[in-house]
């Protein structure tokens, strides 16, 4: 099924690919219909009947998401046999109860796409809702809250995206778009020095970061003129060392703490002077968004 020009201009505009979102779609609805079709649909929904529905929270979060609804919506019911009534917009605060999505649609269809529609609004939800809670938690401060590789295996764009929809930034996409020197390239290469001089030979213009687990680790790779530089399970006082000593030496060096963090304890570090807070449990720990579909009316 094609998709409407509105899902696609809906998912462009948030910068994802609609054929790639249509095939993610297409492979969670075969979870469901590989063994054939919605059987207690077919069997209690008259074929012609329409309703009036409504996807709705259950608990306050921020939204995100929606356009892979619509991609659900389009696939299974037809793009041009549904239509929205109103709706909420990605990143968007919403309270218990509050409607996301309003809509008007074929019941059979609907109900065959709605778990599908709900797993993926819940988890991107989840992810917005989480971050912007790690955002909150250091508002004042300069920081950012930055994402890692971190992510559900095929939900990678998604992943990330709901990241930005939560008030947070994205690292790298993948292992080609930035160099991120870790301590396992340090030993194969030899030392910070050596391995930064390696990847600067071969992909002399790729983002490059180093991670340092301490003081002098820090100060090699400055002196390798590294311009971000990641501190690696650091306590906070190790953090503001390391923060002094930096931007006593160089004013361009950005600096991202990492490991061992919590909702808890990241204050303290992002007030150390820090510019990036990296956290997997973004991705990694999200809990869901709990969200419904209800049906409102048989129109």
């Amino acid at each position: 099924m094609p998709l409407s020009e509105a899902t696609v201009a809906g998912l462009e505009a948030a910068g994802l690919s609609p054929s790639s979102m249509a095939d993610l779609v297409k492979r969670a609805l075969d979870e469901d219909l590989a063994y054939g079709p919605d059987a207690t649909t077919a069997a209690t929904v008259p074929t012609d009947q329409r309703v009036r529905a409504a996807f709705a929270s259950r608990q306050p979060g921020i939204v995100a998401g929606l356009g892979l609804v619509a991609v659900t919506l389009d696939v299974v019911v037809g793009a041009d046999r549904w239509s929205v009534v109103s709706a909420a917009t990605d990143g968007q605060r919403v309270e218990r109860s509050d409607v996301v999505l309003a809509l008007e649609a074929p019941t059979a269809g609907l109900l065959t796409a709605e778990r599908t529609a709900l797993n993926f609004l819940g988890h991107v939800s989840g992810v917005a809702t989480l971050t912007s809670k790690w955002v909150d938690a250091v508002s004042g401060t300069k920081v950012m809250v930055r994402d890692t590789r971190k992510t559900i295996p095929g939900l990678r764009v998604l992943d990330k995206y709901a990241v930005r929809c939560g008030g947070g930034v994205n690292h790298r996409m993948g292992l080609g778009d930035a160099a991120l020197i870790k301590d396992n390239h340090v030993v194969a290469a030899g030392g910070i020095a050596q391995a930064v001089a390696a990847v600067r030979s071969m992909f002399p213009d790729l983002p490059l970061e180093v991670e340092c687990d301490s003081l002098e680790q820090v100060k090699a790779a400055v002196d390798a003129d590294v311009s971000l530089v990641l501190l690696d399970n650091m306590s906070v006082d190790q953090l503001r060392e390391a923060v002094q000593w930096v931007r006593s030496t160089s004013k361009s060096v950005q600096l991202e703490a990492s490991g061992g963090l919590s909702l808890g304890s990241v204050r303290p570090v992002a007030e150390t002077g820090v510019d990036f807070v990296a956290v997997g449990a973004l991705t990694h720990s999200a809990p869901v968004l709990d969200l419904g579909l209800d049906v409102l009316a048989v129109v």
